[in-house]
This record gives structure tokens, C-alpha cells and sequence, in this order.
């Protein structure tokens, strides 16, 4: 290969690197929550799938999720520079110049709103808005490193995107919404203090106030079963809205989940060795089982308790 050959693969190469890096500021294994937007739109709208509004409304919510994390990596560079976990973050090593990340994480953010706007309507694009603005001034900066419930206010924009599918649907915003809201809500402190029982080290490393950084792991064990009662709460509030089916893998699928949050509380009581991580990783399954089993039963219009099917 000549020398000239071998710029070209190397120049090749560091623009790979680049968008790479621009990728990563998005935090794509972050973004699997907007999908919780398909079975809000299922639901606005049972027995009815209407393939353009779910493309349109679902691109919509991964622009504007892209862009908030983008921006909290721009809020974040300081402290991601402290802990193992977020110290490979393009700004955390300096491949980026956090300009260029400032502007890009604005621009995904305008084109969220235009998108939206475009696309279904004004309110979803207004909600996207909002969204990004909570998420970054509101959280990241004012809470994120005031306060042990910090997790607790994050659940807001991590629910935002089931708001942002039934308006995309519907224009407006039922209770049926608002239920799925408050199930990702609620279901945000355990799934993220699970994760953090065995990160602690990087929490206080950068001066983070998370609960397990600052509270004994039986103060931990406690709130993850409050919040978890609070998660069960809410998916069985939807059930009169949906089908069989739904009510079905509901009401599984949250004992389950609150049988490992208590076998956690009991074992950390009782001076046993606990392993969060399991709970973490259920958490992740209980959220998915039921909504997708929320798509399905509303995907094929089974008739509700509430008569709507």
C-alpha cells in the first residue's frame, strides 16, 4: 500500500471514529424507553395499527431523546471524567470539543420539534420540547447532584415518551396515558437503585448524592419495595382500559417483579449476600412483558372492562 493509500485509510478511519463519537453522545442503549410510545399509540387508538403516525411519532421521540442525552453529556463532561462507568464518554477523553456537542445536541432537539410538529402535531412536539428542557436544566442540573431522589425525578422524562405517543395519536392526553406514565415513573427508582447498590464507588467518586452512595442498603431494600408496590399499583390501574391478555401478563408479571424486590429487602435484613444487578436486569423484563403485552392486546382490539374494545 502506498503512503498516499495509507492517508486515505487513516483519514477514513478517524471520520469512522468521529461519528462514532457522535453516536455515542446520543446514548443509544438509553433510547429502548421510547419505545414504551408504541403501545400508547396501540391504545389511544385498539384494534386500529397505523404504521405512518407509529414511524413518525417514534422518530420523533428517538431525535428527542438523542438530543437530551446529548446535552446531558455536554452538562455531564465534568463528572463522567470521575467515574469508570461514563469515563470513555467522547467529552469524558476530549475527542470532542464540547461546541461541537452543544450544537449538535440543539440541533437534534429543533429537529425533534419540527419533526413532531410536521408529522402529527403541535402538542407532541411541545411535549418533546419540554422533555428536553426538564431532562437537562431541571435534572441534570439543578437535581441530578443536589439530591438523593435524584432517580425519582428522572422517572419524569423517562415517561414523557408514552405522553408524546397517545397526543401523536389523539391530540391530547387521556388517563389511560397518565397511568402508563406513572408505571415508568415508579418503576424508574428501583431499576436505577438496583444498578447503582453496586456502582456506589463511582457515585461518590463524582460527588453524586445517589441513595446507595449515601444510605445503607437496608434504607435502599426499603425504598425499592415502596416504589415497587407503587409500579404494581399503577399497571393494574390500566387494566380496566385493556383486554384479557394485558390483564393477564400484568398482574404476572408485577408480582414477579415485586417478589424479587422483596426477596432483595428480606436477604439485605436479614445481613445476607444480595445481588441488585438480578433486580436490575428483572426490571428491564417486567417492563417489557408488559408493554408488550399492552401492544398485542391492543394491537388486536380485545374487548376492555371498560367496554371500549
Amino acid at each position: 500500500m502506498s503512503i498516499t493509500d495509507g492517508g486515505v485509510v487513516s483519514r477514513r478511519g478517524r471520520i469512522r471514529a468521529t461519528l462514532f463519537d457522535y453516536l455515542a453522545l446520543t446514548k443509544p442503549r438509553t433510547i429502548h424507553l421510547v419505545v414504551g410510545a408504541i403501545p400508547a399509540m396501540l391504545l389511544a387508538d385498539r384494534g386500529v395499527v397505523a404504521t405512518l403516525p407509529i414511524i413518525n411519532t417514534l422518530a420523533g421521540a428517538i431525535l428527542m431523546t438523542a438530543g437530551a442525552n446529548t446535552l446531558n453529556c455536554v452538562a455531564d463532561a465534568d463528572i463522567d471524567k470521575l467515574m469508570k462507568r461514563t469515563a470513555n464518554r467522547p467529552l469524558a477523553r476530549g475527542a470532542l470539543s464540547t461546541r461541537l456537542a452543544l450544537m449538535f445536541g440543539l440541533a437534534l432537539s429543533g429537529a425533534a420539534f419540527i419533526w413532531l410538529w410536521l408529522t402529527t402535531n403541535l402538542l407532541p412536539g411541545l411535549l418533546a420540547v419540554a422533555t428536553i428542557a426538564f431532562y437537562v436544566l431541571v435534572y441534570t442540573l439543578l437535581i441530578k447532584r443536589r439530591t438523593s431522589q435524584n432517580v425519582v425525578w428522572g422517572g419524569v422524562a423517562n415517561g414523557m415518551p408514552v405522553l408524546i405517543g397517545w397526543s401523536g395519536i389523539t391530540g391530547g392526553i387521556g388517563w389511560q396515558a397518565v397511568a402508563m406514565f406513572a408505571i415508568i415513573f415508579f418503576w424508574t427508582p428501583p431499576h436505577s437503585w438496583a444498578l447503582a447498590m453496586r456502582r456506589t464507588d463511582d457515585c461518590r467518586a463524582a460527588g453524586l448524592p445517589m441513595l446507595p452512595a449515601v444510605a445503607s442498603e437496608r434504607v435502599v431494600a426499603k425504598r425499592i419495595v415502596g416504589y415497587t408496590c407503587l409500579t404494581v399499583l399503577a399497571t393494574l390501574l390500566l387494566g380496566p382500559a385493556t383486554g384479557w391478555l394485558y390483564g393477564a401478563v400484568a398482574l404476572l408479571a408485577a408480582s414477579w417483579f415485586l417478589a424479587i424486590a422483596y426477596q432483595l429487602y428480606v436477604r439485605v435484613r436479614s445481613g445476607e449476600p444480595v445481588q441488585p444487578v438480578r433486580l436490575f436486569q428483572r426490571s428491564n423484563n417486567f417492563l417489557s412483558a408488559v408493554f408488550l403485552a399492552l401492544a398485542v392486546d391492543s394491537a388486536l382490539g380485545l374487548p376492555t372492562l371498560l367496554g371500549a374494545g
